[in-house]
């Protein structure tokens, strides 16, 4: 049986997703696992043995070109050459429904009431139902795993192994013997979801490890570097490929982040992490023995999020470092 999922993006999600691919394998290995993605995302996948084929597609590009909307739709055709029995839209939009149409007859993916783009639920012949403000390492799990007949379960998620794979990268060299290894995920896609630099500089100080900060843009780069030079021990990244940030991630002792791609991919690896929520629900991840949260006291509405709530400014340094240290010495 061969089976096309497409999950385009973000990071966050596309991570979320892929926990599910290994349960999918053992249920059913008989199946083939094809994963249409955008191309910018597609090393997020690369290494997972049960992932068939990464199939990237470049839709971003049709924003700026319009030209590029036929590349595109030619590109897909040609993968539908691959026969699929099933596709499964796990994105929810319409750009990815239209997707999953051109790909094959038969689609599944979220019901009318379980997506914000409702009229995407049209061009799929099976429907998954599930509250749109459900946990969405949840909504991921039953969209992709209930067209397929394959039984999940929170406490399989739970105990799950690690999903995400790399290769060695030179950046590991800058992983120390003798102190604890910290990553710091500083940026985000809204300015309101990043926990303010002088905080980060404040934990840096007082845990006085190796602390080493990840950055995806030059604004995010300049306050790494505030951060480095306010602080001891402090090493600003190189600019990285997905590969390389998985590699230092994987090798790290603890990672510090917002709620933001890069901070979802240690769950991914098994990896401890604190994520620090402000203007974004808690429950877009599980909390586990090693991987916490902690969240500002503002009213989150999953249907409509405020990208005027600097709420995470108000966490205090304190709250991270109890739950830091207790991930790092227990």
């Amino acid at each position: 049986m061969n089976i096309a999922i497409v999950k385009l993006s973000a990071m966050g999600d596309i991570v979320h997703a892929m926990v599910v691919l290994q349960y999918i394998k053992k249920s059913r290995p008989e199946i083939e696992i094809d994963w249409i993605v955008e191309d910018r995302f597609s090393s997020i996948l690369e290494g997972n043995p049960h992932i068939d084929n990464i199939l990237p597609v470049n839709l971003k590009s049709m924003k700026k070109n319009k030209k590029q909307i036929f590349k595109q739709i030619s590109l897909v055709k040609e993968y539908r050459n691959h026969h699929y029995d099933l596709v499964i839209d796990a994105q929810g939009l319409l750009k990815s429904a239209i997707v999953a149409k051109l790909l094959g007859k038969k689609r599944a993916g979220f019901s009318k009431g379980s997506i914000r783009e409702g009229i995407a639920s049209y061009f799929y012949s099976q429907k998954v139902e599930i509250a749109y403000d459900a946990n969405t390492i949840d909504r991921n799990a039953k969209v992709l795993c209930e067209p397929l007949d394959v039984d999940i379960s929170t406490e399989m998620i739970r105990n799950k192994e690690a999903f995400l794979f790399y290769k060695e990268d030179d950046i590991l060299s800058l992983l120390s013997h003798e102190k604890k290894n910290i990553v710091f995920i500083i940026g985000s896609t809204w300015k309101s979801r990043n926990y303010p630099k002088e905080k980060f500089a404040e934990i840096a100080n007082a845990l006085k490890e190796n602390i080493l900060i990840a950055w995806g843009s030059d604004s995010e780069k300049e306050d790494a570097e505030w951060i480095a030079s306010t602080s001891t021990g402090v090493t600003v990244l190189p600019k990285s490929s997905l590969n390389a940030l998985k590699a230092i991630i994987g090798g790290c002792d603890l990672l510090i982040g917002n709620d933001t791609g890069p901070t979802h991919m240690a769950w991914g690896l098994n990896i401890p992490s604190v994520t620090i929520f402000g203007p974004t629900p808690t429950n877009r991840v599980y909390e586990t023995s090693i991987n916490k949260v902690i969240n500002s006291c503002s009213e989150v509405n999953h249907y409509k999020l405020n990208k005027n709530d600097f709420s995470i400014q108000e966490i205090e340094v304190e709250q991270i470092l109890t739950i830091a240290k207790e991930l790092l010495y227990a």
